[in-house]
C-alpha cells in the first residue's frame, strides 16, 4: 500500500519533462505546461514520496466592517436608536401645535407596544411585509398630523382628508406671488422629499426593528412585557408629565378622530343639500325685496382679513382705531352717518370665498364642500336679491380672480370685472394683483362715474391686506393714480415679505398697515366720489392668522353700515349698532350667515317663516 509520508531524506531530483514526445500526452491529448506547473511526479517506488505542498487561500476583504469593528458597532446601535427615537416620534407626534411640547415625546404609545407584540407573533415571511406596511401607515399618519399643525396655524382648524386637498394648490399659488417662482420651487420640491421620507424612512425604521426584535426574541418578549405592564399601571393611576398623560394612545385616538371625520363630513354634505334647497325667501317675488332702498347705489365690500384683531389688539390697534375715528368725522363732516357690529365668521385666517358665501348666502359656508354645493345651486343672495328685483345693475369687482369665475351667475352679477378686465398696468403687491385705491378707482371709472338708466349694486373685493403684507402700497391723490404705473417705483423701495415675517412684532405691524391703507382708500373713496344715494356694507371676510391675531383668537370681524340718507340707517335702529365705524366691545355679535335674512327684513318683504336666529 502507497501513501505519502514524510521523510528526512533531501529530495531528489527531478528530471526535465519531455519536450517534443507525443508519446508522453495524456489519453486527452497533449499535456498542457504553464510555466510554474509542478513537475510529474517521480515513479520511483524506492524515492520517498514528496508531500504536497498546500497553498493558503488568500484571505477575503470583508469591507469596512472588518477593518473597523468599533466603528462599526457604534454605527448600527446609532442607527438602531434613531430608528426607535423615529418611530416613537411618528407615534407621539400631536397635530396641535400648542401641543409639541417635550413632555409628549417622552410618553408609552400603547400601538408601539402592540406593533412589537404582533411582530414577535408573526412567522418570519410576514414580519417583513407586516413591518413595511406598519411604517409606511406611520407616515401617512405622520403627514397628516404635519397638514393639521399647517391648517391650525393658518386657518384656525385641522386638515379635512374629505375636501381640503385642493388648497394645497392654491398655497402653492400664494407662495409663487409671495416669494417667487424660484422659491415656490425650492418649498415644492422639499414638500416632496418630505412626503417620500415620511413613506421610506418610517418603514425602514420598523423592519430594522422587527430585525433585531427577531434576532433577540426572548429579550424582546420581556421588554414588551414590561412596557405594557408600565403603561396600563400609568393608564390606571392616571400618571403624567407635565400635563401630558404617561400611558399614551395619541395616534389611535387621532386615526379614530379622522375616521370620525371621514363619517360626519359625509353626512354632513347630505344634510347641507337640503338645508340649501330651502330657502323662505326663495319664492318672495321681486317686487317685494329691498323695497326701502330703491334708488340707492348699494356696494358691499369686503376688505381682507379685517378682523377684531386689528381694532383690538394693543400693538396694532393704535393705528386702525385712529383710522376709523377719523374716518367717522370725516364721512360726518361730507353727510354721511355710520353703524357698526360684529359677524362671527366662518372662516379664520384664510379661504376669504367662505366668508364672502356665508354673509351673501346666509348659510353657514365654513368648508370646500358646502361652497361647491351651494354655488351649484339657485339659493338666494343678498347680490342675487338686488338682481332679481330688475331695478339694480349689478357689477363685481374682483381684483383677486385671475380666470374665469362661473360662480358670477350664482350671485346674480351681470358683469364681473376681473384682474384682466381692470385696465392695471402696475406691479403686483406681493398676493395682491393691484392696490384697493387702484381697484376703486376702476370702479368709479368703469361703473359708478357713468351715465346709467339704473342705480348700481356693487360687490367690491379690497386685496392689499392680504397675507403677507409686505411690500404695501401707499395712498395716493386721485389724479395721480392712472393706469398704475404710478406704483412701480413704491412696490420697489417696499418691504421685503421674508424680512417682515422673520419677527411677530414686524408681521402685526405691517398688517396693522394694510388695514389702515384699506379703510383710507374706502373711507376717501365715499368722500370723493359718494353722493346722497350711496350706501355702503364694508367688513372683513375674516381674522388673519395665528401669527397676527395670536392663538385662541375669536372669528369675529367688524361690519359697518355708512349712509348719506338718514332713513337707511333709521331701519336698522333696533340692531343696536354702534354710531361709528369702529364697532363698541358691548356691540352685538351676530353669526355671518345671519346677516342676510336681517338685511332683506329692515330693507323689505320678510316672510313669517325667515324670523332671523337669536343673536348670541
Amino acid at each position: 500500500m502507497s501513501h505519502f509520508t514524510r521523510s528526512d531524506q533531501p529530495p531528489q531530483e527531478k528530471q526535465a519533462p519531455p519536450t517534443g514526445d507525443s508519446s508522453q500526452d495524456g489519453p486527452n491529448g497533449p499535456a498542457e505546461h504553464a510555466p510554474d506547473a509542478p513537475d510529474a511526479p517521480d515513479t520511483d517506488r524506492d524515492a520517498a514520496p514528496k508531500e504536497p505542498t498546500v497553498r493558503a487561500a488568500p484571505l477575503r476583504d470583508r469591507g469596512w466592517r472588518d477593518r473597523h469593528p468599533a466603528l462599526a458597532r457604534a454605527a448600527a446601535w446609532t442607527t438602531t436608536a434613531l430608528a426607535a427615537a423615529l418611530v416613537l416620534v411618528t407615534l407621539l407626534l400631536p397635530n396641535d401645535p400648542n401641543r409639541l411640547t417635550p413632555a409628549e415625546f417622552i410618553r408609552i404609545p400603547v400601538e408601539g407596544i402592540a406593533g412589537a407584540a404582533l411582530l414577535l407573533l408573526l412567522p418570519q415571511k410576514a414580519r417583513r411585509p407586516a413591518a413595511v406596511l406598519a411604517g409606511v401607515v406611520l407616515g401617512v399618519l405622520t403627514l397628516l398630523d404635519l397638514l393639521d399643525i399647517g391648517f391650525i396655524e393658518v386657518l384656525g382648524r385641522g386638515f379635512n382628508v374629505v375636501f381640503d386637498w385642493g388648497l394645497l394648490g392654491d398655497g402653492a399659488s400664494f407662495l409663487q406671488d409671495s416669494i417667487g417662482r424660484t422659491g415656490t420651487i425650492g418649498v415644492e420640491i422639499a414638500a416632496v422629499l418630505l412626503v417620500l421620507a415620511l413613506l421610506v424612512l418610517p418603514a425602514l425604521a420598523v423592519v430594522r426593528l422587527s430585525n433585531l426584535m427577531a434576532r433577540h426574541a426572548t429579550r424582546a418578549a420581556g421588554t414588551t412585557l414590561v412596557l405594557g405592564t408600565a403603561w396600563v399601571l400609568s393608564a390606571a393611576l392616571g400618571l403624567q408629565i407635565a400635563g401630558a398623560p404617561v400611558a399614551s394612545r395619541s395616534t389611535s385616538d387621532l386615526v379614530q378622530a379622522r375616521m370620525d371625520g371621514v363619517s360626519a363630513t359625509l353626512k354632513d354634505e347630505r344634510a347641507f343639500a337640503k338645508e340649501a334647497a330651502s330657502d323662505p325667501y326663495h319664492h318672495t317675488p321681486g317686487n317685494r325685496l329691498l323695497t326701502a332702498l330703491r334708488g340707492k347705489d348699494v356696494i358691499f365690500t369686503f376688505i381682507e382679513s379685517y378682523g377684531r384683531s386689528a381694532v383690538q389688539d394693543k400693538l396694532m390697534a393704535p393705528g386702525v382705531d385712529a383710522t376709523l375715528a377719523k374716518g367717522t368725522e370725516r364721512l360726518r363732516a361730507a353727510g354721511y352717518s355710520a353703524r357698526s357690529g360684529w359677524l362671527t365668521s366662518a372662516t379664520y385666517g384664510g379661504s376669504s370665498w367662505l366668508g364672502h358665501s356665508t354673509f351673501l348666502s346666509g348659510l353657514w359656508i365654513d368648508n370646500q364642500q358646502r361652497y361647491r354645493t351651494v354655488t351649484a345651486g339657485d339659493h338666494l343672495t343678498l347680490t342675487s336679491a338686488f338682481k332679481r328685483t330688475g331695478a339694480w345693475r349689478t357689477v363685481g369687482i374682483m381684483p383677486g380672480v385671475t380666470k374665469s369665475w362661473p360662480e358670477a351667475k350664482f350671485y346674480g352679477l351681470d358683469h364681473v370685472y376681473d384682474s384682466r378686465e381692470l385696465g392695471y398696468k402696475g406691479p403686483k403687491f406681493s398676493w395682491s394683483t393691484m392696490p384697493d385705491q387702484y381697484s376703486l378707482a376702476a370702479f368709479e371709472r368703469l361703473e359708478h362715474g357713468k351715465p346709467r338708466h339704473k342705480p348700481l349694486m356693487s360687490e367690491i373685493i379690497l386685496t392689499s391686506s392680504h397675507n403677507p403684507w409686505a411690500p404695501l402700497p401707499k395712498t395716493l391723490p386721485w389724479n395721480k393714480v392712472g393706469d398704475g404705473s404710478v406704483y412701480d417705483s413704491i412696490e420697489k423701495s417696499g418691504k421685503n415679505p421674508v424680512d417682515v415675517w422673520q419677527q411677530t412684532d414686524k408681521v402685526r405691524t405691517e398688517y396693522g398697515k394694510s388695514i389702515q391703507y384699506s379703510l383710507n382708500s374706502l373711507i376717501s373713496y365715499v368722500e370723493k366720489y359718494g353722493n346722497k344715494n350711496t350706501v355702503l356694507v364694508f367688513l372683513g371676510d375674516h381674522q388673519p392668522v395665528a401669527k397676527v391675531s395670536g392663538d385662541h383668537a375669536s372669528r369675529d370681524v367688524p361690519v359697518a353700515i355708512v349712509a348719506h340718507d338718514p332713513d337707511v340707517l333709521k331701519r336698522i335702529s333696533d340692531w343696536h349698532w354702534t354710531p361709528s365705524l369702529n364697532p363698541g366691545h358691548k356691540a352685538p355679535v351676530w353669526r355671518m350667515d345671519t346677516f342676510r335674512d336681517r338685511f332683506l327684513k329692515a330693507y323689505g318683504s320678510h316672510p313669517g317663516s325667515a324670523t332671523p336666529p337669536a343673536t348670541h
